[in-house]
């Protein structure tokens, strides 16, 4: 199989602040809105690649800053997610969409399934097996480890208003996602979702399940509104709000 990537791509993953100390891994799923070169474009225009059909706007940046605060290695995805998404079973639901909130996506159309897993095999696993490996690192001197993984969501949804600043998506270990929404409902200012405005509990859900739920990890997702932390600053300033809560989770979890 020709390999998708080419030496001017970027990488399939990345991971800041290894050396962090706290027991948590931070991963962002859908960090980038790259497509190799090899796909072109996915037939999309530039503006709709950088939508939220691309990725999680204002998810890295906030996924890095709660790196730092918290003093926790993270991995962050490579490429969009319309390449292949990172949090969906490879060529299961929502996989590689071949139409996004109503976008249709031409690079997407009539894959077959030795495309799917080329796309796999350079932008799914790479990522995947990192976190595995950072996970095996942090844990091996018996530690307890918990994971983390920072979305954000769109404000608005077929034809809804989401009225949620947070959210914290979960299945049924209530360890780490039980003490995060009580320390997250403590600030008055904040909506904060229970499995809204999705669902840990949803089939398509990957990540939390491929290597949370295995290993026995505390573990959820924390979703941030985008309109929250659509620049820099912006995420940086939230992750201040949001980084007391979840320190205090993990030590609770």
């Amino acid at each position: 199989m020709q390999p998708l990537l080419g030496p001017d791509d970027p990488p399939a993953f990345s991971v800041f602040n290894e050396g962090g100390r706290t027991p948590l891994l931070l991963l962002c799923d859908h960090a980038s809105k790259a497509v190799p070169k090899a796909l072109g474009d996915l037939g999309l225009s530039h503006q709709e690649l950088g939508r939220h059909i691309g990725w999680d706007i204002g998810g890295l940046d906030t996924a890095r800053e709660l790196a730092r605060l918290l003093d926790a290695p993270l991995v962050a995805s490579g490429y969009s997610r319309l390449v292949i998404d990172c949090n969906r079973w490879p060529g299961g639901e929502g996989s590689t969409p071949e139409v996004s909130d109503g976008t249709p996506v031409p690079g997407n159309r009539g894959l077959t399934s030795e495309a799917v897993a080329a796309r796999a095999e350079a932008c799914f696993w790479p990522y995947h097996r990192e976190v595995d490996r950072q996970l095996d690192r942090l844990s091996a001197d018996g530690r307890k480890v918990a994971l983390l993984v920072v979305h954000s969501f769109t404000p608005r949804m077929n034809g809804f208003d989401r009225p949620w600043h947070v959210g914290v998506l979960w299945n049924d270990d209530a360890r780490l996602p039980e003490p995060l929404l009580a320390e997250l409902q403590r600030d008055a200012g904040l909506v904060v979702g229970d499995n809204e405005p999705y669902s840990a509990r949803a089939t398509y859900e990957y990540t939390l399940n491929a290597h949370a739920r295995t290993r026995g990890l505390p573990h959820c997702s924390l979703e941030v509104r985008q309109d929250l932390i659509g620049t820099p600053d912006e995420a940086r300033a939230w992750a201040r709000r949001l980084a007391p809560s979840i320190g205090s989770a993990v030590k609770r979890s």
